[in-house]
């Protein structure tokens, strides 16, 4: 990797960690970047993976005020995303490379679909809140299973959980927006420590990859969690998409 190619990668991390700690699809941004420069789909995945959980912390710090009296739900909750994502670390390294590059297009696909109605649902879930009257709880039965499948494709692949987390969690547990986002960055946090742990232990990373994404996503979850919150979303969701079709053409043509 040559140093423009590095700087790239280190940008994108800053994308990412920005991205993850507002809406939670950077993965769209720092995956297609990593395939751009040749590294293979699966070390890419792992790498970003690992480095992208420094960020991770940085945005729960950022959000830290957020957290508080959510401890019993975050135990609750945090114990499905624990056993989803290391599922989805294990399909990940047990499947064969071929069923990755089968079934990483769709997800990709789906990551840019969730990120365009990404508006629509947080109207939806907002309306419900309001209705709810805000009052915290720990959410109707299904909301723990949902976190879990979330977990399975977040240990994965992961591009778009933050916004399949904040479809469940505005849904299904009555609290402030802000909150939910506190409690989303906390088990994106869990799926994304558990999964990196698997790979850390079994799976290749390309370590420079891991090393430019972790310091750019630490700057970026804090700059998610105070700049980032003025930046007007559809501009930061038009970004997204173009990279996430970026990426479907990447894949679907090499």
């Amino acid at each position: 990797m040559n140093g423009l190619e590095a700087v790239a990668v280190l940008l994108a991390g800053v994308a990412a960690g920005t991205i993850n700690a507002i809406v939670g699809s950077g993965t769209l941004i720092t995956f297609p970047t990593l395939l751009a420069f040749g590294i293979p789909p699966i070390t890419a995945n792992v790498s970003n993976n690992v480095g992208l959980v420094p960020g991770n912390v940085s945005s729960v710090l950022g959000y830290r005020a957020e957290l508080a009296g959510q401890r019993d739900r975050l135990l609750r909750l945090g114990a499905a995303s624990l056993v989803g994502g290391l599922v989805g670390a294990l399909l990940l390294l047990r499947l064969p490379s071929s069923a990755f590059d089968a079934i990483v297009p769709a997800l990709i696909g789906l990551g840019v679909l969730l990120v365009v109605i990404g508006p629509a649902v947080q109207r939806r879930v907002a309306a419900r809140a309001e209705t709810r009257g805000g009052v915290p709880d720990h959410g109707v039965w299904w909301v723990w299973p949902a976190v879990l499948l979330t977990g399975v494709y977040g240990g994965y692949f992961g591009a778009a959980q933050g916004v399949l987390l904040m479809a469940v969690l505005g849904i299904g547990v009555a609290d402030t927006l802000q909150r939910q986002n506190a409690t989303k960055n906390m088990l994106a946090l869990v799926v994304n420590g558990v999964a990196a742990t698997v790979f850390l232990l079994v799976a290749e990373l390309d370590w420079t990859v891991v090393g430019l994404i972790a310091a750019g996503s630490i700057v970026g979850g804090q700059i998610g969690a105070t700049v980032g919150r003025r930046m007007p979303p559809a501009v930061l969701r038009a970004v997204i998409v173009v990279v996430g079709l970026t990426a479907l053409v990447v894949l679907l043509t090499r």
